[in-house]
């Protein structure tokens, strides 16, 4: 995962000092990179024995690693900006052409943060489980219920037996009744929505295998999985919170969804030319679909 992306994601679940490092930290990498510790220390009003602790927590022996860490990504940021990324704010009087940039911007720079840290032996892991598995509940709400209503189409179609649910006393039903073998998902981009977090406790707790996927891999619905797969996520002026996490979460569940297909693979090719035949008559001549 690229540092800055796991700095975001994981601030929100920091002690309060930790938090104030990161929020400095993100407002300006290139600023960051350049400072000492006490500079750091002071601009975050924290202390350096914080600094210490918050470059351990990410895994670094000490302050120096950090900073040759973010110059390193900084610099390629840099670099990929020009090409990915106008500004998060779109104004009211603003032209649609830097509405088309901003959007296109966001999403491609999110995509690719969302594959740079993307756990592909954890990807493996969920589709191993997926393509054996008796049953398949997926939940999500809001914007988060769209994606798994999606992933729920793309499932079914290669027929792998999955429901998705998005109204909570429906999925706590379904969750009761899996076992093991089976899988659960659950779908939130703050991974703190209380009930796809009782969902996936409750499904965990018949044997059923629990899978989180989320842009906070900290959160408490990470907390109660057994697999978790990241999410990235960029907010701009109309695009906030779990609205901005849409395409990662699509992008997360459709290489899960392609590999899962991959080892049901003669069965996922039957199912395509059967499903193929069938809508046949319902599409007018002269095109390829």
């Amino acid at each position: 995962m690229e540092l800055l992306s796991r700095i975001r994601a994981e601030q929100a679940d920091q002690p309060e000092a930790l938090r104030k490092v990161a929020e400095v930290i993100l407002a300006n990498p290139t600023e960051a990179a350049r400072s000492t510790i006490v500079d750091l220390a002071e601009r975050s009003g924290t202390s350096t024995a914080t600094i210490t602790r918050f470059c351990r927590a990410l895994g670094f022996g000490g302050y120096a690693e950090l900073r040759v860490a973010i110059a390193t990504e900084s610099g390629r940021t840099a670099r990929q900006r020009w090409e990915t990324d106008i500004g998060q704010e779109i104004l009211p009087a603003d032209g649609l052409d830097r509405v088309l940039g901003v959007v296109s911007g966001n999403d491609i720079r999110l995509i690719q943060e969302t594959a740079a840290q993307l756990d592909l032996a954890m990807v493996e892991k969920v589709a191993e489980a997926i393509a054996h598995a008796g049953r398949v509940l997926l939940f999500g709400v809001s914007s988060s219920a769209a994606v798994s209503s999606e992933m729920e189409h793309r499932l079914q179609r290669i027929r792998i037996p999955t429901w998705s649910r998005s109204d909570a006393h429906s999925a706590l039903s379904d969750a009761a009744l899996l076992g093991h073998g089976d899988v659960a998902v659950g779908i939130s981009h703050s991974g703190r929505t209380r009930e796809v977090i009782e969902v996936l406790a409750e499904a965990g707790s018949h044997g059923a295998i629990t899978v989180a996927v989320t842009s906070h891999p900290s959160s408490p619905l990470a907390e109660v999985a057994e697999l978790v797969l990241a999410t990235a996520s960029r907010e701009t002026t109309f695009r906030a919170h779990g609205f901005a996490a849409i395409h990662s979460q699509l992008l997360v569940l459709d290489v899960v969804y392609v590999s899962v297909a991959q080892r049901t693979y003669e069965r996922t090719r039957e199912a395509f030319d059967l499903t193929v035949r069938a809508v046949e008559g319902h599409r007018l001549p002269g095109g390829e679909s």
